[in-house]
């Protein structure tokens, strides 16, 4: 073989190692561009649901109870096979209230097999309103479970904000649910919330917890749409103050 073919095979080689080498990168960053892209849709889904709830005051999540809130979280469309593992209906998004104003969303998945009646409809909007900074520091763990780890009480609607104020006032968190255009609190004990990093990371290179730390994150602006959710509780709620 002459030095030249051996040069030329060389050349392939060293070529080929590079494309597979490479190759890994680039599917890493379709798939992060693709989790962006989904994180965003989301955000937009949560803030339409929140926005549908808030505008019938009468039915909707009391406006003064909002003003004390430390997050809000809405997991949209919850199917009854969201609740098994690798499902897309379980999917929700988290803002948190800071001095700048209300964050832009976290990620988190709810599931878990104890969900109560309502949740095995075919579609269930879920609302958590989480109440103090205990409620908060459930979300930085791995996992918590309403109920278990959380004190949670269905929260009240409309004008019943004065109703069940025992429960309210021991309540970490408030949970509603709204199925098949009905709206009501309801105490959804033994939903299990997770961390859903796979978007937290690729929006934010951030984990959950590391996210829910800072005062308050932003996501590049590229992510068109991942405002949504913020914008739509910052309408119902003061953006600063408690």
């Amino acid at each position: 073989m002459t030095l030249e073919n051996r040069m030329r095979i060389l050349a392939v080689v060293v070529a080929f190692g590079c494309l597979i080498s490479a190759t890994p990168l680039a599917r890493s960053g379709n798939d992060d561009a693709a989790k962006v892209k989904k994180a965003a849709k989301l955000s937009v889904k949560a803030g339409k649901v929140f926005d549908e709830i808030m505008q019938t005051p009468d039915k909707a999540i009391p406006r003064d109870l909002l003003a004390r809130a430390k997050a809000v979280a809405v997991f949209p469309h919850v199917i009854k096979a969201a609740f098994v593992v690798g499902a897309e209906g379980g999917r929700g998004a988290v803002s948190r209230r800071s001095n700048v104003g209300w964050s832009d969303p976290v990620f988190f998945r709810a599931g878990g097999p104890s969900v109560g009646p309502q949740i095995g409809a075919s579609a269930t909007d879920i609302v958590l309103v989480l109440m103090n900074d205990d409620a908060i520091a459930h979300l930085m763990k791995d996992r918590f479970e309403l109920g278990a780890d959380a004190a949670i009480a269905g929260g009240p609607v409309g004008r019943e904000a004065g109703a069940g104020t025992d429960a309210l006032m021991h309540a970490e968190i408030l949970s509603y649910s709204r199925s098949r255009g009905l709206f009501a609190g309801v105490n959804l004990k033994g939903i299990v919330i997770q961390p859903e990093d796979d978007l937290n990371e690729a929006l934010y290179n951030k984990t959950a917890r590391g996210l829910l730390m800072e005062e308050n994150q932003k996501a590049a602006d590229t992510a068109d749409g991942l405002h949504a959710f913020a914008q739509a509780v910052s309408r119902y709620a003061p953006s600063t103050g408690h």
